[in-house]
């Protein structure tokens, strides 16, 4: 079902507190980056937020935008105590939790030949099974409230693919076709999925400290050896603003009928489109074959039998 074709008991009003209070935002991954910037722009805008990290010490620096308005917790995508922990306190503090943004996770960079078994579980188990585990632990309280909103921080990567990014392609192409079904799942509850896709923007994300990577094979110079050149390049070069990003994202979450995907960033535009045109054409070319299989009615089965 699309968007657009929700019937009116799915149009609920954008989420805001109980009452006249501000809405309460629950955002992991605050320590750097966009996380960092949404949390900033939330607490400056007078939402109260409860803003987590693996170590909730990095984030003192929050401390000084409306310290009556934060709170600041421990959350690590793979520890299944701490996040219950986390969304528990936040209840226990504020009631409610109107708008989750999921942003925590990590990259690792590798041909898929170059990852080994543990480096893939790895990415997978911190950006899909860690990001679902925190959505499945807010819900029964958005459930409960009847409205709220999920923004799933995907990526550029989690529709596109480039070579030595397997790994993380596949965590966020995952991420992608599990929030596509959640949203159809609690739509009929007020709650919105949106997925975010940025493009490159200006965040620590592609550092080398930051990046985890696979033993390269000479074999993969000119392919992927390429790309991690790239990346190197464009580490502290991106184009996008973390800011302008928090500003779209908190206009999401305020709206009355968020889009399930918000790209953001001209480069995630252009490439999007691009590769839906390409898609599109791909799909015309070999029609001939896509519309050519199914079954002819009185038709010889494959077994031997006849098509009923």
């Amino acid at each position: 079902m699309r968007r657009g074709q929700m019937t009116e008991m799915h149009e609920r009003p954008a989420p805001a507190g109980a009452g006249s209070e501000p809405p309460v935002w629950l955002i992991t991954g605050c320590s750097s980056g966009l996380g960092l910037a949404v949390a900033r722009a939330a607490i400056e805008r007078g939402f109260r937020v409860v803003a987590t990290a693996r170590d909730p010490q990095v984030l003192d620096d929050l401390t000084h935008h409306r310290p009556d308005s934060l709170l600041r917790l421990r959350l690590d995508l793979l520890d299944p105590d701490s996040i219950e922990a986390a969304v528990r306190d936040a209840l226990d503090r504020f009631g409610r939790i109107d708008v989750l943004l999921n942003n925590a996770g990590t990259a690792t960079f590798g041909a898929v030949e170059e990852l080994t078994d543990d480096l893939l579980r790895a990415q997978l188990e911190t950006n899909l099974v860690g990001s679902l585990a925190v959505t499945r632990a807010v819900l029964p309280a958005m459930r409960r409230q009847g409205s709220g909103r999920i923004l799933q921080m995907s990526s550029m990567g989690g529709r596109c693919a480039f070579p030595g990014l397997g790994a993380y392609h596949a965590s966020k192409f995952a991420l992608e076709g599990a929030s596509i079904a959640l949203a159809q799942e609690v739509a009929a509850f007020g709650v919105f999925v949106t997925l975010v896709e940025p493009g490159d923007f200006r965040t620590p994300v592609l550092a080398p400290a930051r990046l985890t990577t696979a033993d390269p094979m000479p074999e993969y110079a000119d392919t992927v050896g390429r790309v991690r050149e790239a990346i190197a390049k464009l580490d502290g070069n991106q184009p996008g603003d973390p800011d302008r990003a928090a500003a779209a994202m908190i206009a999401i979450a305020a709206s009355a009928t968020p889009p399930l995907h918000l790209a953001l960033g001209p480069d995630c535009y252009a490439r999007f489109k691009e590769q839906l045109e390409a898609q599109l054409a791909e799909l015309e070319q070999w029609s001939h074959l896509t519309l050519s299989t199914d079954l002819v009615p009185d038709a010889p089965a494959a077994n031997g039998g006849t098509h009923s």
